[in-house]
């Protein structure tokens, strides 16, 4: 702002004032307010956060970050290129963060619910048997969520597969709609002018990918309907006539969106959870009457 200004008898700081000495200085401050809070660890012990994610290089980062009450300091971030992230490869990078810190700081390890996460955090007990391993509760209701909506083979479990394969071909159902009008400009521009709502195109890391997207189709419902009764739609064409009419025949069935909303239903006390846990702020004193509440809510809903 003050550059852009032009304030009269202003001088900017040039490049190398800015890379050297006030780069320390700011360095300097950052430092020190690190400082005052790391001086309570001693008194309020932390907890470890790690968590896997690939940035814009597409390089495999593993975050550790360090938290004391509401107070979260990133620690470093790993990069695992050309590793294999089995069980001894993570235990061995949560011992040198948890050295790194001092072992007698560390109260907890929270990572996710992943198999190989869960087997190197538990075995942490053997050299450091205060430190406890607790998984991301989010995203042990979001791998909740996927084995419901991905239902096992007809050969493994051919009970669970009749009762939740109706749902995976819901999922499927409601992206085939979504890909077709985001895809065909006719579709896409006829859709808009019946709604102010876009149909998202969720990301699979997201928690509860399926649900954001069929909240959001059950919004547009009505301007899907007239979507496809307009005489715009009547008079379109494209290469697979076929394929607009199975579009069009799903979204007059009445059926098909009774299963979204039965779905939603019987799933809300799980969205209402995870919206709950996934925030910044301490939750596990609240998470086991919320699980025991999440559970009888579920089961009190009704037979589809």
């Amino acid at each position: 702002m003050l550059a852009n200004s032009k304030l009269s008898g202003y001088l900017p700081p040039g490049s190398k004032r800015l890379c050297t000495s006030l780069l320390h200085n700011e360095k300097n401050e950052v430092e020190q307010s690190l400082e005052r809070k790391k001086f309570k660890w001693n008194t309020t012990g932390v907890s470890i956060v790690s968590d896997g994610w690939t940035d814009i290089q597409r390089r495999p980062l593993i975050n550790f970050i360090v938290i004391a009450r509401d107070e979260p300091i990133f620690l470093k971030a790993v990069d695992a290129s050309g590793e294999y992230k089995d069980a001894g490869y993570l235990k061995q990078l949560f011992v040198e963060a948890i050295k790194e810190l001092g072992p007698d700081k560390v109260v907890q390890l929270i990572t996710d619910n992943d198999a190989v996460c869960k087997s190197a955090g538990l075995s942490l007990r053997y050299d450091f048997p205060h430190i406890f391993w607790t998984p991301c509760v989010a995203h042990t209701l979001n791998l909740a969520l996927k084995d419901i909506c991905n239902p096992p083979s007809e050969d493994v479990d051919p009970k669970g597969h009749e009762l939740f394969s109706w749902i995976q071909e819901i999922e499927k159902d409601v992206r085939n709609i979504r890909n077709f009008i985001v895809n065909h400009q006719h579709a896409l521009s006829l859709f808009s002018s019946y709604s102010d709502l876009r149909l998202l195109k969720v990301a699979e890391t997201r928690f509860a990918s399926i649900i954001v997207m069929l909240k959001r189709i059950q919004r547009v419902q009505d301007a899907l309907i007239q979507m496809v009764f307009s005489r715009e739609w009547s008079f379109y064409r494209v290469e697979d006539e076929a394929k607009v009419q199975s579009i069009k025949n799903l979204i007059v069935e009445d059926t098909w969106w009774e299963k979204i909303v039965y779905f939603l239903d019987f799933t809300e006390p799980i969205w209402c959870m995870l919206r709950a846990v996934d925030k910044d702020e301490p939750m596990l004193h609240r998470v086991y009457a919320m699980w025991e509440n999440m559970i009888e809510e579920i089961q009190s809903k009704n037979s589809f």
